[in-house]
């Protein structure tokens, strides 16, 4: 029998719990012995719980019991979740986490470490919640050189931009229906800004090239500035806008970045709704191949969570499989990467774009203006052929 310690006891890892009592028998099946959980820490009591008696305040009850060779973290954040996971992996204790701010910032060391202990570091939940992603990184794609990553990573932001394309709904009041129903925080700076999918696309990133990607070098545009307007635009172009968290490999280079995007109907990512993430990823041989389902949410993450701790169990004696070294690749800027891009200009500074090579142009969706698409070009080409970028109304990468 394994014996797990859950470290917070909030959304997810309550979901973790459930789920292993849930569905007991096939997990027992799937794993060959049972799975009990035997302790939890959190800051809080929970009367009444059926796991109430698990619950430990000191991180010592977990971290000195021989008898639990498995910690889930569900903390979220970096403090203290980094020091408890990493020595939960020095003590010989294999460690499961969904919290994909501790794996974007200290994931080449705890696999290091766990790879030094004889131990496994899995973190599937972090990117995609129920959607199996990393594992198949690492196992399925491993003949193939990965050449291309892109998705929709985020279920708030992809909420709020559904919503904006099916009602003509403004930005703002969007978001606080998004709030008002749980799907984005109270400060929803991480989702709409980016942040959280540029921690995503790196790990994703970093998996695929076995090279640790560092999140900071990401550049990064959330979607906070796209309004009803360049919806209507969208819409008027047959396109939808979507925030894409994409990685790029061309030669020696890695492209990384986030950005929202104006896509075509052929895009497999152009149907992805609501709270739902996709993932697609293109090989050499393979050509694409894409993930799709719940982005998001406490059975599926947990899902997750579980699946990790079944192969953990499974995987008793092997080494840890993950290649991720810090070898000191760089991004390379995205402003250098190729792309087509939709403007916004009056149309009395329309002049301002006579230097770009335009596919098309619309002038009756908003009065007074004018929008453009470009041909292929790269950004820093862009901003250059532009006599005054300051009478660009908006722009949006378009594909």
């Amino acid at each position: 029998m394994s014996k797990v310690a859950i470290l917070g006891y909030g959304t997810i890892g309550s979901g973790v719990a459930h789920v292993l009592e849930e569905n007991e028998s096939i997990v027992t099946k799937n794993a060959g012995e049972k799975i009990e959980v035997k302790r939890i820490l959190d800051l809080r009591d929970f009367p009444g719980d059926p796991n109430e008696a698990k619950v430990t305040h000191e991180y010592s009850d977990i971290l000195e019991d021989d008898e639990i060779d498995i910690v889930v973290e569900t903390m979220g954040g970096t403090k203290p979740a980094y020091e408890f996971v990493k020595n939960a992996l020095l003590a010989g204790k294999s460690v499961c986490t969904s919290n994909k701010a501790l794996v974007a910032d200290h994931g080449t060391e705890l696999i290091a470490v766990a790879k030094e202990k004889g131990v496994k570091f899995y973190f599937e939940a972090s990117v995609g919640g129920g959607i199996p992603i990393l594992r198949p990184l690492t196992t399925c794609l491993v003949a193939d050189k990965i050449i291309s990553i892109r998705g929709v990573l985020n279920g708030t932001t992809n909420f709020i931009l559904t919503k904006m394309t099916a009602e003509g709904a403004d930005y703002d009041e969007v978001l606080k229906e998004a709030q008002s129903l749980g799907y984005a925080e109270a400060d929803p700076t991480a989702d709409v800004e980016g942040h959280d999918t540029c921690r995503k696309i790196a790990i994703l990133t970093s998996l695929a090239t076995g090279t640790f990607i560092d999140y900071n070098q990401i550049d990064t545009v959330g979607i906070s500035k796209i309004t009803a307007d360049d919806i209507s635009y969208a819409k008027r172009l047959g396109r939808q806008i979507r925030l894409i968290g994409m990685s790029y490999m061309e030669d020696d280079k890695i492209y990384a970045f986030v950005a929202p995007y104006m896509l075509s109907g052929e895009d497999p990512l152009y149907s992805v709704n609501g709270v739902f993430n996709a993932i697609t990823v293109r090989g050499n041989m393979l050509d694409d191949v894409m993930f799709y389902g719940q982005g998001a949410g406490k059975d599926a993450t947990a899902s997750a969570v579980v699946t990790d701790i079944v192969e953990v169990v499974k995987n008793r004696g092997r080494s840890l499989n993950i290649r991720w070294e810090d070898a000191g690749v760089k991004v390379s800027p995205v402003s250098e990467m190729s792309d087509r891009f939709f403007l916004r200009v009056k149309k009395e500074d329309e002049s301002v774009i006579d230097g770009l090579d335009i596919l098309e142009k619309v002038d009756d969706v908003i009065s007074g203006e004018i929008g453009a698409v470009t041909g292929r070009m790269t950004e820093k080409e862009l901003l250059n052929k532009l006599s005054d970028r300051s009478k660009i109304v908006s722009l949006i990468r378009y594909q």
